[in-house]
């Protein structure tokens, strides 16, 4: 089949357009977007598409690039296309040279697709850079989700029409018909290893191994997708939904195979960090250690994420670029309420009178004794809300003996990310309720009493 009808039926397998689309047609200049132009000309009028052309000025080989902006821009003119152009001092900016032309290549192309003046933008990746970007995720010790490589359909709005042609394919229809493009010459530049792949390491490879090397690694990569297509809908379904800090079960990935736990934990580190950026094999392996342990307490940072273990119990969280105050301390009129600092978590105070005695064997343990706080002219007291510390303790309703609140936090077994701004009422220095733990013995309300102070806890 010749190689624009290949692109038809690539394109029409894939959905790349819907009738009408407007395209943008990434033209560097070189041989495969040349080529991209041409066939997606001649194929326009099946869908509908309206074409323009865009064009981006690297900044990074001076007089060359300018020239291959114009001779660009000239093929646009020629075709009667709307052109765009945008130009960028790449060498200026952050990170290798490599990943900030991608950076603003990828941010252009967003600006057009969400501005709404383009549908689509196409670019001429071919089987020969499939091949590439295949090769150098295996060396780099990629999961399947990279060795899917470069996907035909893209967010947001990125397609691939030429990915199952090769570039010597390419090259043959352009040479067949006389048609000139531009040679980069840094493509020749043996320091970028990608160039190194190109021209050294698959030519060697194919020759000494497999002369179908390209289409061998092709086909791993359409594999990979496919797999990981098909685990996307499994994890969708297993994924807990999307908040931050994220707390799962550990039982959810101890409990599962392998493979699924696996994709559990880059789902989650995904869902808390936004992105999977730096995240590596022994990261997912250290956190999937932890949840198999039988250890209670465990904690581990990986790239732009803490994730801790306590209990049964495992928290995905950002770390937080200036740790918050550890410790706090608020008036708590009584009636009146006082929210915990940075959370939207209320303690309420509430004066009750109880016009007949509760039955002998009630016991409630957010019902505190007014008369047991009164105290000369001070007929209702203003108490502190503040943080549990190391070292509190106090004899809880119920209890026979004075108990340290850490014990009871092992009992209750609260994780320890809780633990930091567990809310304590205190009166004079002593404690008188703790979440969960209720009200202390001395000061519970009996169940005679008649004026109580009522603790609840909102939001």
């Amino acid at each position: 089949m010749p190689q624009v009808e290949r692109v038809a039926a690539f394109i029409a397998r894939q959905e790349m357009f819907r009738p009408g689309h407007r395209v943008g047609l990434a033209v560097s200049g070189g041989a495969d977007s040349v080529f991209l132009l041409y066939a997606l000309r001649e194929l326009a009028p099946r869908w509908n598409l309206q074409l323009s052309v865009v064009h981006i000025e690297h900044g990074i080989r001076g007089d060359a690039s300018d020239s291959d902006a114009e001779f660009v821009r000239h093929l646009a003119e020629e075709f009667g296309l709307p052109f765009y152009l945008h130009r960028a001092d790449v060498p200026a900016l952050p990170d290798n040279l490599e990943q900030a032309a991608r950076r603003v290549r990828l941010g252009f192309y967003r600006e057009l697709l969400e501005s709404g003046r383009l549908d689509r933008i196409a670019t001429g990746h071919t089987r020969s850079d499939q091949a590439e970007t295949v090769l150098y995720r295996v060396l780099r010790g990629s999961g399947l989700a990279g060795l899917a490589g470069i996907l035909p359909v893209a967010e947001p709005g990125l397609v691939r029409p030429l990915l199952e042609l090769t570039r010597a394919e390419v090259e043959d229809w352009l040479c067949q018909r006389s048609i000139t493009w531009r040679e980069d010459a840094t493509n020749q530049d043996r320091s970028y290893a990608r160039n190194r792949l190109r021209h050294d390491i698959l030519p060697l490879l194919a020759e000494s191994f497999n002369p179908r090397l390209d289409e061998a690694l092709a086909n791993l990569a359409t594999l990979a997708k496919d797999e990981e297509r098909y685990w996307e809908a499994e994890i969708d379904r297993l994924q807990p939904p999307a908040q931050e800090p994220l707390i799962i079960s550990v039982s959810t990935l101890a409990g599962a195979p392998a493979a699924v736990a696996r994709r559990l934990i880059r789902r989650f580190i995904q869902t808390v960090k936004g992105d999977l950026r730096q995240i590596e094999f022994a990261h997912v392996e250290r956190i999937l250690a932890m949840a198999q342990s039988s250890e209670g307490h465990d904690r581990v940072q990986i790239p732009g994420l803490d994730v801790f273990r306590s209990f049964e119990w495992l928290r995905f969280s950002k770390i937080a670029p200036h740790p918050t105050e550890r410790d706090f301390s608020l008036p708590l009129p009584a009636p009146g309420f006082a929210e915990l600092p940075g959370t939207s978590v209320r303690i309420t105070l509430q004066v009750l009178e109880k016009p007949e005695p509760a039955e002998p064997c009630v016991t409630v343990v957010n019902e505190l004794d007014l008369e047991r706080l009164r105290s000369g002219d001070d007929p209702v007291p203003t108490l502190e809300l503040r943080n549990w510390r190391p070292g509190d303790k106090y004899r809880p309703a119920g209890r026979s003996q004075e108990e340290k609140i850490k014990l009871l936090f092992q009992e209750g077994r609260v994780p320890l990310w809780e633990r930091r701004h567990w809310p304590i009422i205190t009166y004079n220095g002593i404690i008188l309720w703790t979440r969960r733990f209720g009200v202390a013995a001395d000061f519970a309300a009996s169940p005679g009493a008649r004026v109580v102070l009522k603790v609840d806890e909102s939001g």
